[in-house]
């Protein structure tokens, strides 16, 4: 039942990466999705034969579109293939970051795979949330009480976040007692990031919190990506699941980290 559904999840999001882009390489669908070429080919064989793509050398390419009912994604191909990355750790992690925060408050939530699945947790929640994240924006305004504050700025539908160019928007005027963050990588280099345009926007929500809150599955401990976002001196709490790196976790914690670890089933 489990390689049943995992299918089905990833021949969606070969739907949505096609939706988005047209064409789309075998190497880049193995990336995206973090599965073997062998599998990527299978998937793309399979929905050929049920029509649901044109298989082409090399990759796949999305059949002409019925513009009379077009599909709608406001989360890119990234966003979406990262959500079904280690989602049981990620929704453990997301429940304990929600249960660090106090009812009323004020509390900013980064985009990202990992904080938008705090999401399920703030909906009988009564906070004020600034976030940059479109889709948990949508989400909360859905299904919860919670005051929601968006910046200024241009939707960036990849990554399913606002990202705003200037420096006079609602974030200099929001004050808030914790950040919550995801990352591509924490290691005893700092927290990561994987483009300097997103560390210029997280810089700016980070100056307005009095805590910054990192949220990091197992599988992203001792990784680097290009840009180092802060510190760690500069991180208060890391809640990450018991599949840690232990050697690396007590580093952490003498560098100042306060460490929160979920149990995995």
């Amino acid at each position: 039942m489990g390689a049943t559904v995992l299918e089905k999840q990833r021949h969606q999001l070969i739907l949505d990466i096609l939706d988005e882009h047209e064409f789309t390489s075998v190497r880049t669908l193995t990336e995206e999705l973090n599965a073997s070429e062998a599998t990527i080919r299978r998937d793309l064989l399979k929905m050929a034969r049920q029509g649901q793509l044109e298989k082409i050398r090399g990759g796949a390419r999305a059949l002409p579109q019925d513009h009379s009912s077009p599909r709608s994604h406001i989360a890119g191909s990234a966003f979406l293939a990262s959500r079904e990355k280690q989602p049981e750790a990620k929704r453990l992690i997301a429940r304990r970051a929600v249960e660090l925060c106090e009812d009323g408050e004020s509390i900013i939530i980064n985009g990202g795979s990992s904080t938008y699945m705090m999401g399920e947790f703030l909906a009988q929640r009564e906070l004020s949330i600034l976030t940059n994240s479109f889709v948990l924006a949508q989400e909360l305004a859905e299904t919860s009480n919670n005051q929601i504050t968006l910046p200024g700025g241009e939707l960036y539908r990849r990554q399913g976040i606002i990202l705003s160019a200037y420096e006079q928007d609602t974030i200099p005027h929001y004050s808030a007692a914790r950040m919550f963050m995801g990352t591509p990588g924490v290691g005893e280099m700092g927290v990561t990031e994987s483009d300097p345009l997103l560390i210029t926007s997280e810089k700016k929500l980070r100056r307005q919190a009095e805590q910054l809150i990192v949220l990091a599955d197992s599988s992203k401990l001792g990784v680097r990506s290009k840009f180092i976002f802060c510190s760690l001196e500069e991180v208060d709490v890391l809640i990450t699941d018991n599949n840690a790196d232990r050697r690396l976790l007590k580093k952490l914690e003498k560098r100042g980290v306060q460490i929160e670890v979920v149990q995995l089933s």
